[in-house]
């Protein structure tokens, strides 16, 4: 269940900002229409309808339902992204994704399945009759 989204400049502003710092541990859900910074650890749920951004140190261990993720540091859940979702060089995400748009920087670690979804629904994008069983020649390696 997300919540839906407002005025994107007014949660977007640096003073609307819920941070947990490096040495903080959360044990519990945690829900807000503002943009999180996760530096600490947090144990729960994590709902918003705004930006998520895991810090290098950061560690959430619970499912994350958010609009936009930037994940630097260690997942250990599901993630359903209604935007982007960004998987930095030092991520570790050990669950399956459910994203609308999906950018992995080299180095980064994923475990479990990755579905790509349509904006604003949970339906997974079919691919085109035309090329249902067909391999693709021109992929480079």
């Amino acid at each position: 269940m997300m919540l839906k989204r407002k005025e994107k400049i007014q949660f977007e502003s640096p003073d609307r900002l819920n941070r947990i710092v490096e040495g903080t541990k959360i044990i519990g859900d945690l829900i807000s229409e503002s943009n999180i910074r996760i530096d600490g650890e947090v144990i729960g749920n994590i709902t918003t309808s705004s930006k998520v951004v895991i810090g290098e140190n950061g560690f959430l261990k619970g499912n994350l339902n958010c609009h936009e993720a930037d994940i630097e540091g260690k997942v250990e859940g599901k993630l359903e992204i209604e935007g982007i979702l960004i998987l930095r060089e030092q991520a570790k995400v050990n669950g399956d994704i459910n994203t609308v748009k999906l950018h992995v920087e080299e180095g980064a670690f994923f475990l479990g399945a990755c579905k790509m979804i349509m904006s604003g629904s949970n339906n997974m994008i079919d691919a085109p009759n035309s090329m249902a069983g067909k391999e693709l020649d021109d992929v480079i390696y």
